[in-house]
């Protein structure tokens, strides 16, 4: 799914928390649709010159808090964000401890250069560079090839895995049963 910014918030320059709010209401909309498994939700910066902190705060930041809270099936990418867009973003998710993706996403939807702004825990960026290695994996596929070292059980890893769907990093797909396989959300990150 992609979300052009530049439609839902007019101009080249998104200032304001009173205009993210407004911008924040209409990306709620995209909520009555919640998919059946998991899906990217593209907020397409192009065209967009600059975004103030505030307005990226009370907007993507909400938006993005709020769909990962309620541990939707949708996962917010911030796409064809400038370097000044993507530097406020940095500052934001850096103050706050979190973390976001972005990406590059062409006409056709493919994308390219996805990168993480923000900086993860050593464990979180650990378990996020075992997922990403392996392209998917589960609990104690990772405990067993990689917890050798480590005096953590499966929970642990469970915990871990749980905290990057939570970062809207990976995306969890349940199997057979009650395994739960994990994957990136984008590749090549």
């Amino acid at each position: 799914m992609r979300i052009s910014i530049s439609d839902a918030a007019p101009g080249p320059v998104l200032s304001g928390a009173l205009r993210g709010q407004q911008l924040f209401v209409k990306l709620l909309a995209v909520l009555n649709a919640e998919p059946n498994a998991p899906e990217a939700v593209f907020l397409d910066f192009a065209g967009v010159e600059a975004a103030t902190a505030s307005f990226l705060r009370e907007s993507v930041l909400a938006f993005r808090d709020m769909v990962r809270g309620r541990r939707s099936n949708l996962y917010p990418v911030v796409a064809n964000a400038n370097e000044a867009v993507r530097e406020d973003l940095a500052e934001l998710v850096k103050s706050r401890g979190g973390v976001l993706l972005t990406c590059e996403l062409d006409q056709d939807g493919r994308v390219t250069g996805p990168r993480v702004i923000g900086d993860l825990d050593p464990k979180q960026q650990l378990t996020f560079d075992l997922v990403i290695k392996r392209g998917e994996t589960d609990a104690a596929e990772l405990m067993r090839e990689y917890g050798a070292g480590e005096t953590v059980g499966p929970t642990a890893w469970n915990n871990r895995l749980a905290a990057l769907v939570g970062l809207g990093l990976v995306i969890e797909d349940v199997s057979s049963g009650r395994t739960k396989r994990y994957r990136p959300l984008l590749q090549g990150v």
